[in-house]
């Protein structure tokens, strides 16, 4: 029980509601807006669910493992695609479901490859409404090759060999072949396109590592004959623009008028694929109108709730679209908008049965980092907390991603139990504009962490944290962060928790899948390197420079694990046996170092997990875990023991 609060009294929320599988998401209109679908669960696992022409819904998957997380229309309406990995280990299938019979057929094959395959989702056109473009690296594990593939009868043909320096391929608005990004060796990239779907490949457009990540392509206008691109080299967010291919000719749309955040999304109409606003994320989702013809509407759903919205869905005609509104106190809603009659209707709750519990705002809060840069982010309190209480530092993964405001499942979970939850966008975090993004270049563990101690005693001195009762928390880069927070500022915090966080920078960055060889480059720049030779093999040690082994000292300086022996409390760990991302040994490292020592450490890993937790019941043992292990910690609350979670 916490003392300094009057969280006791507040009904206490089961994890289950919080953090078990929510009722409905991903609801999506058919391309012709005849039929809806999402995904719901069905006898406890996530299925695919149809409504057809405004039938009672039916689920038309049957997956009794993972669940299905990610799934799409084909444009010819008859058919959903979705894709599946097993067991966490990234190495995805392409599947597709006829609405009519039901039957679902296996796109993509991995056997024969003699390595895992992973298929990958690269375009669709509208005009082309029986065919997709895969890539699959079953050729060479490093990267995929294009193939055209019809999802009516299976049938693919080879489309392009891929290299491994190839970031993303860019089709036209035909399916056609046109351009490719290409990974620089200095964590920059460049854009080759040409006339046609065949011909040389000619370079039109290159961005430096400064302008890397906060720039790229974002399709083709409805002629072929332009893109529009989001690029931060004139300024220091990106912005939106439209590149004339044959002119060379670049027009700005739009701009954030402060130049301090990125464009977040572009809206395109469905069919003539002209720009009509585009939003901007700043403590909060704004739109800006780019066409006279959406403003009413964009207003429209602005009035209809006071939260913030994204458009979800769209059929062809444009005619119906899928909004969701966010909201911070109240789980995410789904509603339909015929734009003809302007009727906005409710469809469900992603979480319904938080209606009547008691969820907690967020703030948006900044805080002048040691350097004087401003970082922003958000706090959540516990209801009726009077004076300092325990705060648990919640780091967001990535890094190059950002949080933002919404009704976050654990935040709301963190305050419940009476703690303050702090989520901060520390430097090398996206949508603050490339100054932002590119401060966190070589900084894991260093800037970037002073950020994070930064926020804590920005927290103490607000009288918001109880110093005595800091807990730092995280997933993937999060986890880095826990562990870093440990053993770099072990006096800051009385504990902490975390999955797949990488520990050893060595062992991490020699280990990341083989079809990652175009992002090693930017890890290379903004990470660290690991010294290889010319051909990328790494390079024997006998042959290593004065650089190399002063990058190798720099490495092993910003690696947790070989400060272990600074933790002084408790720790929680978790992994999945299959990621392969983080791989186990970067937990288990950590593990033997600190039982060695004699430290007190908690590790679970889920063998049927990769980089997360994606099935309920490991989920929910990871939070039940969690739940406890801070309330030992910190003197906060949690479920009785053997309320829920099974052990994984």
């Amino acid at each position: 029980m916490t003392d300094n609060n009057g969280t006791h009294n507040v009904p206490l929320i089961p994890l289950e509601k919080l953090l078990g599988n929510p009722a409905i998401f991903s609801v999506r209109i058919s391309p012709d807006g005849r039929h809806m679908s999402w995904v719901a669960p069905h006898d406890g696992v996530l299925n695919l669910w149809l409504s057809r022409d405004g039938a009672e819904a039916q689920p038309v998957s049957n997956d009794r493992l993972r669940g299905i997380q990610h799934y799409g229309w084909a444009r010819n309406s008859r058919q959903l695609l979705y894709i599946q990995d097993q067991g966490g280990d990234e190495n995805w299938n392409i599947f597709a479901i006829d609405i009519e019979s039901g039957a679902t057929r296996q796109l993509t094959d991995q056997s024969g490859a003699g390595h895992p395959v992973s298929a990958s989702f690269a375009g669709s056109s509208r005009r082309r409404p029986n065919e997709i473009v895969v890539g699959l690296n079953n050729r060479d594990e490093s990267c995929h090759d294009l193939y055209l593939l019809n999802t009516l009868t299976g049938e693919s043909s080879l489309l392009q060999e891929s290299r491994r320096e190839i970031i993303s391929w860019h089709l036209d608005r035909d399916l056609k072949l046109r351009g490719y990004t290409l990974a620089g060796s200095d964590g920059g990239k460049s854009v080759h396109m040409r006339e046609g779907s065949e011909g040389e490949f000619r370079e039109i457009l290159r961005w430096d590592h400064v302008d890397a990540m906060t720039s790229g392509l974002h399709g083709f206008t409805a002629d072929n004959g332009s893109v529009y691109l989001i690029d931060s080299r004139s300024g220091n967010s990106g912005a939106l623009g439209l590149l004339d291919l044959q002119s060379g000719e670049q027009r700005s749309l739009f701009r954030d008028p402060a130049d301090s955040y990125d464009v977040d999304n572009l809206l395109l109409h469905p069919v003539d694929y002209t720009p009509q606003a585009v939003s901007v994320y700043r403590e909060r989702l704004y739109w800006h109108t780019l066409d006279a013809g959406l403003e009413a509407d964009l207003a429209r759903l602005s009035a209809h709730r006071s939260a913030d919205f994204h458009i979800e869905s769209r059929s062809d005609d444009d005619r119906v679209w899928i909004v969701v509104y966010i909201h911070d106190d109240r789980a995410a809603e789904y509603h339909r908008f015929e734009r003809d009659s302007g009727e906005i209707s409710f469809i469900c709750s992603v979480r319904p049965e938080l209606a009547e519990q008691p969820l907690v705002p967020m703030q948006p809060v900044s805080y002048t980092a040691r350097d004087g840069r401003t970082i922003h982010g958000y706090l959540s309190l516990p209801m009726h907390a009077e004076g300092p209480v325990p705060l648990v530092l919640n780091v967001h993964g990535g890094p190059w991603v950002r949080d933002s405001w919404r009704c976050n499942p654990e935040a709301q979970w963190l305050a419940n139990r009476g703690y303050a939850c702090l989520q901060v966008n520390y430097r090398g975090s996206a949508g603050y504009g490339k100054d932002h993004l590119n401060a966190g270049d070589r900084q894991w563990g260093r800037d970037m962490q002073n950020d994070l101690t930064d926020a804590v005693q920005w927290a103490i001195a607000e009288g918001i944290a109880d110093p005595a009762r800091v807990a730092i928390y995280g997933g993937s880069y999060g986890g880095y962060a826990t562990l870093a927070g440990l053993t770099f500022t072990p006096e800051l915090y009385c504990c902490g928790a975390e999955l797949v966080g990488p520990s050893n920078m060595e062992t991490f960055l020699n280990s990341i899948p083989p079809y990652w060889e175009s992002f090693r480059r930017v890890m290379d720049r903004r990470v660290g390197w690991i010294p290889r030779n010319a051909d990328g093999t790494l390079k024997d040690k006998a042959d290593y420079t004065a650089e190399d082994r002063a990058e190798v000292e720099f490495i092993r300086s910003i690696s947790p694990l070989n400060y272990v022996d600074r933790i002084s409390v408790p720790l929680l760990i978790a992994q999945g046996a299959n990621d392969p991302r983080v791989k186990r040994a970067e937990s288990e490292q950590v593990v033997e170092r600190m039982r060695g020592n004699g430290l007190e450490v908690e590790y679970v890993c889920y063998e049927d997990e990769g980089h997360g937790f994606v099935r309920p019941q490991n989920r929910l043992d990871w939070y039940h875990r969690a739940d406890r292990f801070l309330a030992r910690q910190l003197g906060g609350r949690c479920e009785a023991e053997g309320s829920g979670g099974a052990a994984g």
